[in-house]
Parts: structure tokens; sequence; C-alpha cells
């Protein structure tokens, strides 16, 4: 059994959906329910593909298989998984049909014909999406980085907002800069290895004997294109407009999912392969993390947009997450990768409730709202459930990795973790700000006869509402599968916890 190809079949299924739609037009009419069965199977495969994970295991990744692909060039089909990238890849074929199940009637009758397009963009997507986490050859990785690109680009230009053309050429054009970053990067990073057909291997570029010059500089390559990803300030300015003028489906795999290549990438090669310079660019990276976390929620408090005020929340929270990773503590880096997963799920039901609010309302504008808790009560309801997530409230699935950052990063940078526990303060502004906008005062008079949450809607809501109760009561399973990757990469590079500070008796009795 564990030789079978669960990483491969788990990234064809949707891969095959996908050609189906589009290889067969009469099937048009039934896309939908095509994409949503092919992101079902998908998720029973991942969760079959889980129970053969052993988290006690010795070797570093499960469920690899490593194929020649390009040996002239020393490419090899190279797939695996630790703790932290299987969580990712289960939050990504949780979110996919909750995801599906959200856009069902995003596009208008006279569209309907293009909804084949629309779904099979998507199952693509999560295709390449699974393939960037599962990747264990940085070539291909580099390949699904790039690749994810294409979906997005057409989910954004043909059937987002009104703005849709600009935002989908300054997200591609700021992904290929980060990209090509990247690209010279892997290239010179292959040079300095062992070469070989299989050269790009992550098991045979870890370790390099790289001069510090050097090891700066392709660790530069990556990271900078990582930093564009995830999105960190200065260069997080095409997430607003992405994901403002995105169906709200989009915005939720591009945000929940997309972005944290991002951070994992940061995890998997920038502090993997180059250990050295990940300490020497530290003190600047806590000092971007921290900036993206103030500036991010500032930005958020002043947006009018509804969907442009959730992409700055987003900004603020990864910087949580970056600052969590370079805190280098086995705490901070537990914290980080559960933030990873948890902030999928807050994201998501923020962007999908949010396109409930807008569908029925017509409108972005937060000041178009006004009284909805009297109109919907239910939507309301979960609305403010994921907005308290969104803000850490203790109960719920934000909060542990949140607390868990910020007491890994006070370990070694006391100063930075107490200034970033103002995010927190920031984000309850901003959140109960847009909650009072939307939700509290009179009854609209134009709202009498807006439904409230239907079933489809509610199959949306409830798996959301409760990973939030389950992850924040119990998120032991979680942390037991990603704790173990965690200890072997920190161990890897020579990184060990700092010792506590304990004062001695004398001190004690003054």
């Amino acid at each position: 059994m564990n030789q079978f190809p669960w990483l491969t079949v788990i990234g064809l299924i949707p891969l095959i959906g996908a050609l189906v739609l589009w290889a067969v037009p009469s099937l048009a009419d039934r896309a939908k329910q095509i994409a949503l069965g092919a992101s079902l199977v998908t998720l029973v495969f991942a969760v079959a593909a889980a129970t053969q994970f052993r988290a006690d295991a010795t070797t570093k990744f499960q469920l690899v298989e490593t194929h020649p692909w390009i040996p002239q060039f020393g490419v090899s089909y190279a797939l695996g998984v630790d703790g932290i990238a299987l969580a990712l890849i289960l939050m990504s074929v949780i979110l996919v049909p909750i995801c599906l199940l959200a856009a069902w009637h995003d596009l208008p009758s006279e569209q309907a014909h293009r909804e084949r397009h629309y779904f099979a963009l998507m199952l693509v997507l999560e295709t390449f999406m699974v393939g960037v986490f599962a990747a264990t050859d940085v070539f291909l990785f580099y390949v699904f980085f790039e690749a994810m690109l294409i979906p997005v680009y057409f989910l954004i230009g043909q059937f987002g907002g009104q703005r849709r053309q600009y935002a989908a050429v300054k997200f591609l054009l700021f992904s290929l800069a980060g990209g090509l970053i990247m690209l010279a990067a892997v290239i010179a990073l292959y040079v300095q290895g062992p070469g070989g057909s299989d050269g790009f291997l992550l098991s045979r570029l870890t370790g390099l004997p790289l001069d510090a010059s050097t090891e700066k500089w392709i660790f530069v390559g990556f990271f900078i294109a990582f930093a564009v990803k995830a999105p960190m300030v200065p260069v997080h300015t095409w997430l607003p407009d992405a994901a403002g003028e995105s169906r709200p489906a989009t915005a939720t795999l591009l945000v929940g999912v997309l972005d944290k290549v991002g951070t994992y990438g940061m995890i998997r090669f920038c502090v993997e392969l180059f250990p050295g310079a990940s300490q020497w660019a530290t003190p600047l990276v806590v000092v971007l993390a921290l900036i993206s976390i103030i500036y991010g929620a500032l930005l958020a408090i002043g947006q009018k947009d509804m969907m442009r005020l959730i992409a700055y929340t987003s900004v603020s929270h990864f910087g949580f997450i970056v600052l969590g990773i370079f805190a280098f503590t086995s705490t901070a880096w537990a914290g980080s990768s559960l933030y990873m997963v948890n902030h999928g799920f807050s994201t998501a039901a923020l962007f999908l409730f949010a396109g409930m609010l807008i569908a029925r309302r017509g409108s972005k504008r937060i000041a178009d709202f006004g009284g909805w808790q009297r109109v919907v009560p239910g939507l309301a309801g979960v609305w403010l459930i994921a907005g308290l997530s969104c803000i850490a409230l203790p109960g719920l699935g934000s909060f542990i990795s949140e607390f868990l950052v910020l007491a890994g990063a006070f370990q070694r940078h006391q100063v930075i973790a107490v200034i970033a526990t103002t995010g927190i303060i920031l984000a309850a502004l901003y959140i109960l700000l847009l909650y009072q906008r939307t939700m509290t005062g009179p009854k609209p008079d134009n709202a009498a006869e807006v439904p409230d949450l239907s079933l489809r809607e509610k199959w949306v809501a409830v798996p959301l509402v409760a990973l939030f109760l389950v992850l924040g009561f119990y998120p032991k399973p979680v942390l037991d599968l990603i704790n173990p990757a965690v200890q072997t990469i920190l161990t890897s590079v020579h990184v060990t916890d700092p010792a506590p500070v304990v004062g001695s008796a004398e001190g004690s009795a003054k």
C-alpha cells in the first residue's frame, strides 16, 4: 500500500476533471456537479493518504515518489511530504469543494456557457496547489510555482470585477518578476550542487558547503520570490487589487492557499537550503514582518471596499507567520505552520461570507450596508464568528497559532514581539468596525425580500465554523503532525531553542 502513488493521484484527479469539462462540451450543463465531484474524490484520496502518514517516522519525507524526468538537466519528478506539507495539502483539498459550492451561482445566466471554463480552471489550480506543496525537486517546485499563475490569471482576468484586467496583469507582473529572480537562484543553486541526473533533488542540495557571499545571493533570489507571493511589505500591493477584483471563491484560493506557498517556501527552501544566510537576514526580515503586521492592519481600518479590507488583513496576518519563521524557535515554527492552516480557513470564511453579502446587496462598499443583522441573522452570525476567528478570539483556531508565534518570537526578539501584539488590537478594531458598519443599526428599507442562508450556503458555512471550533479547542492532531517536521528542520540547520532565563535563588530572595 505504501508503494501506491498517493500524491500523483491526488494531483491528477482534479486535472482529469478539468480536462473532461473542456473536452466534452455537452457536459456544460453539469459542469458544477462534475467539478464538485472531482474535488470531493480528491479530498477522499487525500484523507486516505494522510492515514498512511506516520508522524513518528524517522524519514524526513513520506509518500515519496521519485522518477527521472529530464535527466540531462538533472530534473526529477520527485514528490514527498512532511507534516507541514501534508497539513497544507489537506487544507487545500478541503477548501476547494467549499469554494466550488460557494461559487455555484457566481456567473449570471447569460454567462452560463462559460461555467465549465470557470470550474475547470479551479480544478487545474487545485492540481498545481497539491504539486507545489508536494514537490521535493527544486526545479519541479519552480514549475508548479509558476504554473499556478496561469489559472489564477484567467480566473481574475475573465471572471473578475470591472477592473479585472488591470488586477490580473498586475498580479501576473509581480509574480513573474519574483519567479524570474527565483529561476536565476535555482540555476545558481544547481551549479553549486553536485549535478548529475538528479541534481535538483532537495536532498542533494541541502547542506551544500556554499561560501557566505554565494549563499546570501542565492537566498535573496528565493526570498524575494517568496516575499512577493506571501505577500510582504513592500511587495504586497498586487494583493488588494487581485483579491478585490476576484470572485470570492478565487480570492479565497488566492489568499487562503496560494499565498501560503510564499511562507512555506521560506521554511522549505530559504531556511533549509541557506541556514547561514537566513540567520544573516533575520534582523531585516523580522522588521519587515513587523511593518507588515502594523501597516496591513492600519490600511485595513481605512478601507471602504469589503474585499480589499479582507485582503489587507492578510498582509497583517502573513507578517505574523513570517515573524514566527524567522524567530527560529520550535514554538514559533509550530505556531507559524499552524497559522498557515488556520489563516486559510478564517480567510476563506471572510471572503466567502462577504461574497454572500455582496450578492444580496449588489455592492462591495461597506457604506452601502448597515442593519443587515435584522435582515439575514444567520449570515450575520457566521460573519461574526469568521471575524472573531480573524482576531484570534480564544476558543477559535487562530488564537492558538497567534499565541504560539508571539510566545516563540518573544524568546529571541522581545521588543519586536511586544510591538507585534499591537496587531491584535488593530485586528479587533478593523473587524469589529466592519461588523458594526455592515450589521448593526436600523433595518434597511430596501432589504425586506432578501433571503437568509440557503441550504447550499449552510454547507459552505458549517464546515468552516466547525473547523474554527475544532482547531480552537483541540489543535493537538495538527500540532502532532507538524511538530516532528519542525524539530527535524531546526535540527538539520543546527538551531536550538534559547535556554529559559531562570533567576537565581539569591536574586529571587532580593
